[in-house]
């Protein structure tokens, strides 16, 4: 890929908070929510864990749900959807630059060469195409110049939430 040298590094330990990764997913929080309390796009740095605790999304899971939405916004049904997450997480980020999905508004084609592009489109099954490596670099992007976290970052409630650990403060003491 060309011009990678300008693009910073990202930390793979580090974690998106829900509203981060939303903006950049270009979803809404609404959706988020949905596809993770589904399995559709579950967060695989920290898991929500009850009131007060954050989900938090990796890059991986970030750009899984910016390809989720651009299949949603071509028409493409979340059951189909939720077949082509399934293989993709199967996949290491490496990998996922290397393929383009295709579809024809009913399925979903994985391709991993240009050969295999043009024999879809010439068959008539691809309408329509996401190269999930350009996907992969603006979703790096974005994510580059929004506010990550690790999950240690955050303290654990391991009994109760927020409230419950500021009242065991004040008794203390």
């Amino acid at each position: 890929m060309l011009f990678t040298d300008d693009l910073p590094e990202l930390d793979e330990e580090a974690g998106y908070r829900g509203p981060i990764a939303c903006r950049a997913a270009g979803i809404t929080y609404r959706q988020l929510d949905y596809w993770a309390r589904t399995g559709l796009v579950q967060p695989t740095v920290r898991n929500a864990t009850g009131s007060g605790t954050q989900r938090l999304y990796s890059f991986r899971d970030v750009l899984v749900l910016k390809v989720v939405k651009r299949l949603l916004d071509t028409g493409v049904s979340l059951q189909q959807i939720r077949i082509a997450v399934s293989h993709l997480r199967d996949r290491g980020v490496e990998d996922l630059a290397q393929i383009t999905l295709m579809s024809d508004g009913a399925s979903v084609y994985e391709c991993t060469s240009a050969d295999e592009v043009i024999d879809l489109v010439q068959g008539g099954q691809g309408v329509f195409g996401i190269a999930v490596g350009r996907v992969w670099r603006e979703v790096e992007g974005t994510l580059a110049e929004l506010p990550a976290e690790r999950p240690e970052d955050e303290p654990a409630m391991a009994a109760g939430d927020e409230l419950a650990a500021r009242r065991r403060a004040r008794a203390i003491s």
